[in-house]
């Protein structure tokens, strides 16, 4: 059952509030929503057809419109439809020409107004890098940039068109660090955006070397000098010209469980077979903190609690109340954007959500 309740006003450079942006798994049996939190929702995902055009299952119509109702109570929450995820083709056909971008653009804007939605969020993964059988092009680095451009110029004439220069159509997208900043223009990108989701988890997963946070506030004291963590990526889209206001840092609802790691360290940065099965927060307490076998420790260095057990070697990386409430902090002291998470089914009882909404206002 979805809570229709009041909702802050959208975040804007210098306010003293901020964003928390939320994506909504359309596979999902839509959890209750405390939407009085929340900024913005991210419906995901639509796929881009082999003609290049943004469609959506037909079960979408019904959740959106769910979703919808919560503005009946909450007029300034923003509900954006993401386009992609990991294994998503189609995003470099759709940008390789100046004809397929406007054709990609105009369906989204068909797309946003037979939907009654605020915007798009596009989660290419990833531009110029070899994905799960997607196609990929060296020109990606460049057409990544001109479609956004072709679709913020159609989403703002849409807003004209459609009286909403109040209410304007928001573009957003889910970008990663390192390697993957490579391959895009990011401070052009960044200059279209209207904030940056910043995929700041899966840090360590099955094709890491050892086990480790994987969402980690700062490097752990025992992990590689170029470890990744939410303040190197930051650092990263600082440096690049990105402004700070236009940062959401992403958080995750789930943890990662590394088995059979070697025991020195509790398992923290050390060597494992490979496996890593992924559990909900909801799982994550109910049958894992401090429970069967699993000691729950927090790395100072890192802002990240984790888990070990001792019998079985296996170690567990997740965010929880602490450690977002860390996450939070610095995204006030640094004036960044916002949070964001992944997703919404992972906290039915809303407690993670609590903690990030009481912290960042």
């Amino acid at each position: 059952m979805l809570a229709l309740t009041a909702c802050a006003a959208p975040v804007k450079p210098d306010a003293a509030s901020y964003r928390l942006v939320g994506y909504v798994a359309g596979w999902e049996k839509l959890p209750r929503i405390d939407a009085q939190k929340i900024t913005a929702l991210n419906y995901a995902f639509a796929a881009i057809d082999a003609n290049g055009k943004v469609a959506l299952k037909p079960e979408a119509d019904a959740q959106l419109a769910q979703l919808r109702a919560l503005k009946s109570a909450n007029p300034q929450l923003r509900i954006l439809i993401s386009v992609g995820g990991w294994g998503a083709d189609g995003f470099s056909d759709a940008a390789l020409s100046d004809a397929s971008r406007a054709s990609f653009a105009q369906s989204v804007a068909e797309l946003l107004v037979h939907t009654q939605t605020d915007g798009i969020d596009l989660d290419w993964e990833y531009p110029g890098l070899p994905g799960p059988g997607i196609r990929y092009r060296a020109e990606d680095k460049r057409n990544f940039t001109l479609l956004l451009q072709t679709l913020r110029r159609r989403l703002d004439r849409l807003a004209v068109e459609r009286d909403r220069r109040a209410a304007p159509y928001l573009i957003t997208a889910a970008l990663a660090d390192r390697e993957f900043v490579a391959h895009i223009e990011l401070e052009r990108v960044g200059a279209v955006l209207d904030w940056v989701n910043l995929m700041t988890y899966d840090f360590h997963g099955s094709l890491t070397k050892t086990s480790g946070h994987h969402s980690a506030l700062h490097r752990s004291a025992t992990s590689a000098a170029d470890e990744r963590s939410v303040e190197a990526a930051v650092a990263q889209y600082l440096a690049a010209g990105v402004p700070a206001h236009k940062l959401v840092v992403g958080v995750p609802f789930y943890g990662k469980a590394f088995l059979g790691v070697q025991p020195a360290n509790r398992g923290l940065d050390e060597p494992f077979s490979g496996q890593v099965p992924v559990y909900p927060w909801a799982q994550l307490v109910a049958e894992f903190i401090d429970r069967n076998g699993f000691a729950r420790y927090w790395d100072e260095v890192a802002q990240e609690p984790y888990l070990w057990n001792a019998q079985t070697h296996v170690f567990v990386s997740y965010d929880d109340l602490q450690s977002l409430a860390s996450k939070a902090e610095y995204v006030k002291a640094q004036r960044l954007g916002g949070i964001m998470y992944w997703e919404q089914s992972q906290d039915p009882a809303g407690e993670l959500l609590d903690v990030l909404a009481r912290k960042l206002r």
